[in-house]
């Protein structure tokens, strides 16, 4: 039986939060762990170029998101771990796709019309400030799936229209060229722990400036978890659980049984003060040795790059075989 083909990623246009470790990396990694998956992991260094003009801020994003998977126990041995911008063919599909793409597909990509939406209001030129890169997104995040014949990729909720036109243009491709290339399927975790809220109570995002860093010291995340707002509610008052950041946070690292716990203390009254404590000791215990790790490899650029090397090598060799034969399809060969 062939094993499905599992592909997530991760912009690297900043450092790694709670949200990105309860949202993507633990879950993707266990995922990994299935023998019945194929998985690759990639840093998305290209999609971060689209937001983040910052040179330096893209290099440190780099090397701290390859850490963090490392760290948290990705195990390049068992799956593809590479650098988008390692693997040539992605650039070329890229190139490929956008021929077969229509125009109106991407008029109605979230991003591009939020964009828009914002300068209308503003009563601002409808594409001030808006680049090819952010328009041509949906077509990059495309190849990035086509080049390896994906067949599901775990999003979230905000991300399937992307998959939907990755299978609105590969199936256009295939309609052109013939049997090319496979349709992919998103996969969305909608646990109440998937998206994770934000020192505001928002959703967790480098957007709204409320994230905690995944591994900062032992102080530093204490610190960032007393910034959690909370309400005027004193101890011994009942606070509602299902509307706290503090459970929210909470709820993500613990046991089904350690959950109920905290429930009935929140229903009992439990001080801020205590169940931020109770907060901190459990992300902490859960982090601890997964930091360590963290500061060891970024300690050790060089064994970092070794591992992503071994891993681009075995993504262009997948790619390769699915983008050579649909070169050859659309008419890109050798005079012979």
């Amino acid at each position: 039986m062939a094993k499905e083909i599992v592909l997530t990623g991760i912009t690297t246009s900043g450092t790694p939060h709670l949200g990105n470790y309860v949202g993507a990396v633990r879950p993707a990694i266990e995922a990994s762990l299935d023998e019945n998956n194929e998985s690759y992991f990639f840093l998305a260094d290209y999609h971060a170029l689209i937001k983040c003009q910052d040179p330096e801020r893209v290099k440190s994003s780099r090397k701290e998101i390859a850490a963090t998977w490392l760290a948290c126990g990705l195990d390049p041995e068992k799956v593809c771990f590479y650098r988008q911008s390692d693997i040539s063919e992605i650039a070329e599909l890229n190139w490929l796709l956008t021929c077969v793409t229509a125009k109106g597909l991407m008029n109605r990509a979230h991003a591009y019309k939020g964009a828009v939406d914002v300068n209308v209001n503003a009563e601002q030129d409808a594409d001030l400030g808006i680049t090819m890169g952010l328009f041509c997104y949906p077509v990059l995040m495309s190849a990035d799936i086509l080049a390896f014949n994906a067949n599901k990729v775990p999003v979230g909720r905000d991300q399937i229209q992307h998959i939907e036109m990755a299978r609105d243009i590969a199936g256009r491709l295939n309609h052109l060229y013939g049997q090319q290339l496979v349709l992919p399927e998103a996969v969305v975790d909608d646990s109440e722990t998937a998206l994770l809220k934000g020192l505001d109570g928002r959703k967790m995002s480098k957007s709204y400036n409320n994230t905690i860093p995944l591994f900062e010291s032992e102080k530093k995340l204490k610190k960032a978890i007393n910034k959690i707002k909370t309400n005027l509610l004193e101890p011994g008052e009942a606070k509602d659980p299902n509307d706290s950041t503090v459970f929210d946070i909470y709820r993500a690292f613990a046991t089904v049984e350690q959950t109920a716990e905290m429930h009935q203390k929140f229903l009992d009254g439990i001080a801020w003060g205590e169940a931020k404590k109770e907060l901190f000791n459990l992300v902490n215990e859960e982090l601890g040795e997964a930091r360590e790790k963290y500061n060891a490899l970024m300690d050790a650029p060089n064994d970092v790059e070794e591992i992503l090397q071994a891993g681009a090598a075995k993504a262009r060799s997948r790619a390769q075989s699915i983008v050579t034969p649909l070169r050859e399809s659309m008419g890109l060969v050798k005079f012979s």
